[in-house]
């Protein structure tokens, strides 16, 4: 939109975006803070009670502000578009029940995202058709359209809850986000691919920086469902946009090891009456701070290392 007033400079106009997105984030969340719900303290996780009485929820300014940004100043297609309403329903979804005096089930939960899957996957199919690079090791494969889009699926709703049980520790989620997502941009830049979406990767990435501005820690605020469902939407459609949906075994790989093992274990259990990791608490970030005594700061700053290392080897192979 601002394109066409500033005579199509592609240029100024991602320039003044990204200033725009990080400086209304900050804005917005100083100003709107207090009208957030109230966090009531979580009796399950390490420490849980110290966040009882944070606003909770500033999810909802982030990625309010992250779309307006990018329909303002980015090129928005018809795909792009319905990705963008997708992230803002998940932003919702985890709204209300952020702000529900009785916190949603997590059968509601896992049923809505779902939803969210199918229709992300069905959007990707539409646009981009079934074939999948393995990128790793050069070569492309044409899947069947009802493989790619079960595997799709299962990758949108995995992002989506992976993340959201990696909300916990003041600053982690949003950190490992942001590493993931620039580890994204980086490999869309190698590849060739996915330029109708790399703008809004950035976009979304300083929208996360004006949330951690208030949000490191000691946190002042916390992002709720509202932030953490959103990101994993985010990040599961970034990658597919690369073309080579498995990198985020290794663009992701500590939000999914945080997150994702604690998912693994209750289903086991659940389900099939299996007991897996008896002495270890998840998320991983309860257990490395209440076992291994680690601080929040230290939790942050080793998960994000690991994972830096590992987005920077991956970015090394694929540049061979």
């Amino acid at each position: 939109m601002i394109n066409i007033l500033l005579g199509n400079s592609y240029a100024i106009t991602a320039f003044i975006g990204i200033l725009f997105a990080f400086a209304s984030t900050c804005f917005f969340i100083l100003k709107l803070n207090k009208f957030l719900p109230k966090d009531i303290g979580r009796d399950f996780a390490h420490d849980g009670k110290l966040s009882a009485g944070k606003p909770r929820g500033a999810g909802i300014i982030f990625v309010f502000v992250f779309t307006v940004s990018s329909l303002v100043f980015g090129n928005i297609n018809p795909e792009i578009g319905v990705y963008i309403a997708l992230v803002v329903i998940e932003m919702l979804t985890g709204f209300f029940d952020d702000a529900a005096r009785k916190p949603w089930g997590e059968y509601k939960k896992g049923f809505l995202d779902l939803l969210v899957a199918i229709i992300a996957a069905l959007t990707y199919i539409h646009y981009n058709g079934t074939t999948i690079a393995i990128a790793l090791i050069g070569f492309e494969i044409t899947l069947p359209k009802i493989v790619f889009l079960i595997l799709t699926v299962i990758l949108v709703w995995v992002s989506i809850n992976v993340t959201n049980c990696s909300d916990g520790v003041d600053g982690l989620s949003g950190t490992l986000t942001i590493i993931s997502l620039t580890t994204i941009y980086v490999i869309m830049e190698i590849l060739g691919k996915g330029q109708d979406v790399t703008f809004i990767i950035l976009l979304f990435i300083v929208c996360l920086l004006g949330y951690l501005w208030y949000n490191a820690t000691p946190s002042k605020l916390m992002m709720g469902d509202a932030g953490s469902r959103a990101m994993g939407i985010f990040i599961s459609i970034a990658i597919l946009k690369t073309g080579s949906p498995f990198l985020y075994l290794l663009v992701a790989t500590m939000l999914i090891i945080d997150g994702g093992l604690g998912l693994v274990k209750v289903a086991l259990l659940r389900f099939f009456k299996i007991r897996i990791l008896k002495n270890t608490r998840t998320p991983i970030h309860d257990h490395v701070r209440k076992v291994s005594g680690w601080s929040n700061t230290q939790t942050v700053f080793r998960f994000s290392i690991i994972q830096i290392v590992i987005s920077v080897s991956t970015v090394y192979l694929l540049m061979m």
